[in-house]
């Protein structure tokens, strides 16, 4: 395993704009960004160990003890501060399950558990363990908010917090880090404090972000005056790309996804990871195509169940945008919607024309529309900052995540993880599906509303129906 810092992980104190956006519009309903993660383990590890890993684990990622600091007027982001009253007690717990200790009852309970908000004023995460499986078996719930990290920064976290072993020592962490000696800790920071100094921050930013304005201002002039016709054509370029990235998908949600409730329900899927690149390269697509297109046949199949079919249907993907010079953790991704081709029977065409947007949208200048709206969206009073997220939500009925993950085998406490199921948010939409590939498999976990897909059984047949017609593609 690549030894990482854990000092680093979650970039600076101060959050994003994006990461203030969605950390200030949680306490809707219609805008909650939390996440988890459901682990299955081959046995319930000693809970002392479980515990000693934890509390390993927090102290070499500090930003596991730190909260959030509110200031008083939204003219500057939120703040992570370490938490000096941290309870480990409160953010690692367990659970029994009664008997017989299903899956489904595992995932029933960890739709509730995630459903409900992170207490604002303490480190954002939680961790469970849910004893009681048949087979011997245990459950890992991890709950964590979307401000904190991605996808991929939750790969990086769990990269260091699990074990390449079962060796007694809880969680294998970076030898750098433990070893370190801890720094001299700063005198605790107090709200109002911090508050005050990330007002007098912004307020004396404010002339040197104005002067570094009009330098790139009289750059781009410079640059202008030199060749006008390339960069109005950029600029007219620029201009239709962010058209197309702001606006919504020209088709019509599903009368059958119409649920509009806030509860969770999960189910997971697993699909071999050799077999889903295959297919997709069967089809000249990618792993990442060829998962999208087996979400589709999912959602076509279940209409033609009720006779409802479809043609197309509005969709959204997040698509990252990080690279090497990005901080491990925090987030770095921007979304893009698109008319899906759910009515394509054909996998093969479906990937193909899944490949065509995947390629076109990466392509688009203006991908990283986000970090021009949200730090002027993340100032506005909170109740108008939700309602336009919420707007900007709420145009798509599926939204779908590929993040890769582990390819080797881990431990959490020397107990195995079998499988790892992500269980992302559901803002706005009608069906969160998530796949993590995690050594050899692509585990895929499914939160939807349970108001509008009102036939479990049957939506999992569907979803099993879906991925083989793409799978059959490699075989």
């Amino acid at each position: 395993m690549t030894e990482l810092d854990g000092r680093g992980w979650g970039g600076p104190a101060r959050m994003s704009p994006a990461e203030a956006l969605m950390w200030r519009a949680e306490g809707d309903l219609r805008t909650r960004s939390s996440g988890a993660l459901v682990e299955l383990l081959d046995t319930a590890p000693d809970w002392h160990r479980f515990l000693a890993a934890h509390d390993r684990a927090t102290q070499a990622i500090p930003r596991l003890r730190d909260r959030v600091v509110e200031p008083l007027l939204p003219v500057v982001e939120p703040t992570w501060t370490e938490d000096t009253h941290f309870d480990l007690s409160y953010h690692v717990q367990r659970i029994r399950l009664p008997e017989p200790g299903t899956l489904r009852q595992l995932l029933d309970l960890a739709g509730q558990l995630t459903s409900r908000p992170l207490d604002p004023n303490r480190p954002q995460w939680e961790a469970i363990l849910v004893e009681g499986l048949e087979d011997g078996r245990a459950g890992y719930l991890l709950k964590v908010h979307h401000a904190m990290s991605d996808g991929l920064g939750m790969v990086q976290l769990l990269g260091m917090a699990h074990s390449e072993t079962e060796a007694p020592g809880g969680a294998r962490l970076p030898a750098s880090v433990l070893a370190a000696a801890p720094a001299p800790s700063a005198p605790p920071v107090t709200p109002l404090s911090l508050v005050a100094d990330r007002l007098w921050e912004g307020i004396a930013d404010g002339p040197g972000q104005l002067l570094g304005t009009a330098g790139r201002a009289l750059g781009l002039l410079g640059r202008a005056l030199r060749d006008p016709a390339g960069n109005a054509e950029r600029a007219v370029d620029y201009g239709q790309s962010l058209r197309r990235m702001l606006t919504p998908p020209a088709a019509q949600r599903s009368p059958l996804l119409a649920g509009g409730g806030f509860g969770y329900r999960l189910t997971v899927h697993d699909v071999s990871l050799d077999e889903l690149k295959a297919a997709g390269k069967a089809a000249g697509g990618s792993v990442n195509d060829a998962y999208l297109a087996g979400v589709l046949g999912a959602f076509r199949l279940y209409h033609e169940h009720f006779g409802q079919p479809l043609d197309q249907l509005p969709m959204a993907i997040p698509i990252s945008l990080r690279d090497s010079s990005d901080p491990m953790g925090g987030n770095r991704f921007t979304g893009a919607r698109f008319v899906a081709p759910v009515g394509e029977a054909d996998p093969a065409v479906r990937i193909q024309l899944v490949r065509e947007f995947i390629v076109n949208v990466r392509a688009e200048p203006a991908i990283a529309f986000l970090d021009l709206v949200t730090p002027v969206l993340s100032k506005l009073p909170t109740p108008v900052l939700t309602e336009l997220t919420a707007g900007l939500t709420k145009v798509s009925d599926v939204q779908a995540s590929n993040i890769p993950g582990l390819g080797h085998p881990v431990y959490l406490a020397g107990a195995k993880v079998l499988r790892m199921y992500p269980i992302g948010p559901r803002p706005g939409v009608t069906a969160m599906v998530t796949m993590v590939s995690y050594d050899g498999v692509c585990c895929i976990g499914v939160n939807f509303d349970p108001e509008a897909i009102t036939d479990l059984e049957l939506f999992e047949s569907c979803l099993r129906d879906g991925f083989d017609e793409v799978l059959a593609l490699a075989r």
